[in-house]
């Protein structure tokens, strides 16, 4: 464990940087890399920094043993002065005690999982599967995969495992022309050419392989070589594959479609590949929107699903069904039993019913479900955390919870009452010498007469009897849910211990609401949302504690400032966007991801009118959404506005805050523009986003304090 003081953190930063050139250009070789650890910082008068945010372990993917004594988890540790993080394995007692570091290098581990009956460990190290004992000791490299391994599953018997990995599905200059070798062009004849933050010249698919002590055997291609994605980009993992109980078959999640079908749907299926005969069958067909994270019962008889029931709508209910594997019958587990959506389903022990966690009324508890469709919560109702899916030992369930007060560590939970505990304590140190925030949970009145779950954090020490500058935090998605989740990117408890009061209201879109609070948003972003955030802005600044105001946000976040700004009528003193839209027209066309923007700028996804929610449509709903565009509305703009984007955004591509930056310009408008070549739709790098940070909050208190 080192500490690292603030003062000297630009002069340390400028002499590894000097370091680093003079190495370089003398020997023309990189400096050998150290292992990143645990970095503490020092806390003064009990306040919350940027760089402490930057510093904070970040706890992930528990795995209990095969005999429920241990558990297996990560912590990545960030490194600001080599402005990057690295994660490292750790075992301890099911209870918590006896935490042991697996591994200490430089080019960190992940999926860890336990072999052997518990006796190995498997992991991934830079892009190869490696075996060591379960002390740590021991290490060996099992593969040598040309494009590398990006995610692995073990076969129940163990003896083989499926793992995802780069396809080519692009062709490259040099495979149409060998004398143009350092040609860069590229040759775009369909849609989805660039996503997320690249352009698509990989896609991963996924490879069942044999795996023994020798090493691992060649991968087969699940796929076959066809063009789709297994597991789909961007977010998708290998938790869209399941092995059967007995190792002979496989189901996946994919959608079968390429180009502009597949920037238009959502239409994922499951799939049931038998692996001795490589056939594979559609257990979903004609089930049109997104089935994923398919899920064998042990026993084998039955396989859970989640899915949504439209095609190019992303924030459709996410319902809960089971397939009788005996006669492919299907049953909706959550038909009119369960309003909210379903997340991570696990099958209990005896195949009677399963555990999954879900977003409900502002708040993400674990819940169970029996097979007759009896749901139950299983962590307290209203009590301040956020659960993730769990594992089952025994009586108890392991997990990880949140607070907008700390990040993530593992939990251990009762499965009869619900109590819990938490069994890591990564984070406690620093923590523990913060001054906490107040934080209030109000339902305001909305417009149309309905109440709104809006979460207010006060600064440490909150005094009523004085003023405090504010922050109105506007929701990204636009489908989402504010809830006690902690982000590495907006930290509400950081806000509050810079001295603001932060209020964050759950307005039209928000998804643990409801499918008919969630769903009002799509054709309606000028609309009722807005409206809602107007609510929660006057609520708080009829308070005598509240003093001057700003709306800040992300994404849609970003479009809801842009257009706050040209509508506010002196509610707020400043504004800060980042990667937000600005001229709707232009986004539709820029954007990667179709059925997003299709759909909710009022089309649909049917066949015949897939451009229903285009700015060409004659569509009444896509016109009005276009005709009140926020760049429509920049003659209004009066007010400091800071915009903020990453250069590698596909999302909402950067030529969106440029142009609101020029317009806030040519408008003269008090405007400043953050941009980061090396940054997509997050800022993610630990030095990027100090810098986020430091600008955000200098922005902030020029204009509001």
């Amino acid at each position: 464990m080192k500490k690292l003081s603030l003062n000297r953190f630009k002069t340390f930063s400028l002499l590894i940087i000097g370091v680093a050139m003079t190495t370089t250009s003398c020997t023309n070789s990189q400096p050998q890399e150290s292992p990143i650890t645990k970095t503490v910082l020092e806390v003064n008068d009990g306040v919350f920094t940027p760089e402490m945010l930057n510093t904070l372990g970040r706890v992930s993917d528990p795995q209990v043993s095969p005999d429920g004594k241990k558990i297996l988890f990560g912590v990545s540790y960030p490194s600001i002065e080599q402005n990057k993080s690295n994660r490292e394995l750790f075992v301890m007692d099911i209870d918590g005690n006896n935490r042991v570091q697996l591994t200490s290098t430089a080019k960190g581990e992940n999926n860890a999982r336990w072999y052997q009956d518990g006796k190995k460990i498997l992991f991934l190290r830079s892009g190869q599967l490696w075996v060591m004992n379960s002390d740590g000791s021991g290490e060996k490299q099992l593969s040598s995969v040309e494009n590398g391994i990006m995610e692995f599953k073990l076969s129940p018997d163990q003896k083989r495992l499926i793992y995802t990995s780069e396809f080519k599905s692009a062709t490259k200059p040099v495979d149409i022309y060998p004398d143009l070798e350092k040609s860069t062009g590229r040759i775009i004849t369909d849609l989805m050419y660039r996503h997320w933050d690249h352009f698509v010249e990989n896609i991963p698919h996924s490879y069942i392989a044999d795996l023994g002590e020798n090493g691992l055997g060649e991968g087969v291609d699940i796929l076959d070589g066809a063009p789709f994605e297994l597991p789909a980009e961007p977010f998708s993992g290998i938790e869209q594959l399941a092995w059967s109980p007995d190792g002979t078959k496989i189901a996946y999640s994919c959608r079968k479609l390429t180009g502009k079908e597949y920037a238009f749907s959502t239409n994922s299926d499951i799939y049931l590949y038998d692996i001795a005969t490589a056939e594979c069958k559609n257990l979903t067909e004609g089930m049109m929107g997104y089935d994923t994270e398919p899920s064998f019962s042990p026993d084998g008889t039955k396989l859970a699903f989640l899915s949504m029931e439209r095609d190019g709508y992303e924030a459709d209910k996410v319902r809960l069904f089971i397939i009788n594997l005996e006669d492919e019958s299907k049953v909706e587990l959550t038909e009119n039993k369960f309003k909210y959506n379903v997340e991570g389903p696990v099958w209990m022990e005896d195949s009677k019913g399963l555990y999954f966690s879900s977003l409900v009324e502002g708040l993400k508890g674990i819940w169970r479900v029996d097979l007759d469709g009896n749901f139950a919560q299983v962590t307290p109702e209203r009590e301040w955390y956020d659960f993730s899916s769990p594992t089952i030992v025994g009586d108890r369930l392991i997990a990880t919870n949140t607070s907008m007060m700390r990040p993530s560590e593992i939990v251990s939970i009762s499965a009869t009452d619900g109590s819990w505990s938490a069994i890591s304590h990564e984070n406690d140190e620093l923590i523990s010498k913060l001054d906490e925030p107040k934080v209030e949970e109000r339902w305001i009145k909305t417009t149309d007469g309905k109440k709104m779950l809006t979460w207010v954090l006060y600064p440490p020490k909150f005094d009523e009897s004085k003023k405090y500058p504010s922050i109105l935090v506007c929701l990204g998605g636009p489908q989402g849910t504010l809830s006690q989740g902690w982000s590495y990117r907006w930290n509400y408890r950081l806000m509050a211990q810079q001295g603001y009061i932060v209020i964050l209201p759950n307005r039209r879109g928000t998804t643990a609401f409801g499918q008919e609070w969630c769903e009002q948003i799509s054709g309606d972003y000028c609309g009722q949302n807005i409206k809602d955030y107007l609510s929660a802005a006057d609520a708080l600044k009829a308070e005598p504690y509240v003093g001057k105001m700003a709306a800040v946000g992300a994404s849609y976040g970003g479009y809801s400032v842009y257009y706050l700004a040209g509508v506010h009528q002196n509610r707020f003193d400043a504004f800060i966007a980042h990667a937000g839209i600005f001229n709707q027209e232009h986004m539709y066309m820029v954007t990667e991801e179709m059925w997003f923007p299709n759909w909710d700028n009022g089309g649909i996804a049917q066949p015949n009118v897939k451009q229903s929610g285009a700015p060409w449509s004659d569509n009444p709903v896509a016109k009005r959404h276009y005709a009140n565009s926020p760049h429509k509305l920049i003659k209004n703009w009066d007010t400091p506005i800071l915009v903020i984007h990453g250069e590698l955004d596909y999302r909402v591509p950067v030529d969106q805050g440029m142009a609101a930056f020029n317009a806030a310009q040519m408008m003269g408008v008090p405007s400043e523009m953050l941009l980061f070549p090396d940054e997509n739709h997050w800022i993610l790098k630990p030095q990027n986003s100090i810098h986020w940070h430091r600008t955000f909050f200098g922005w902030l208190d020029k204009w509001c304090k």
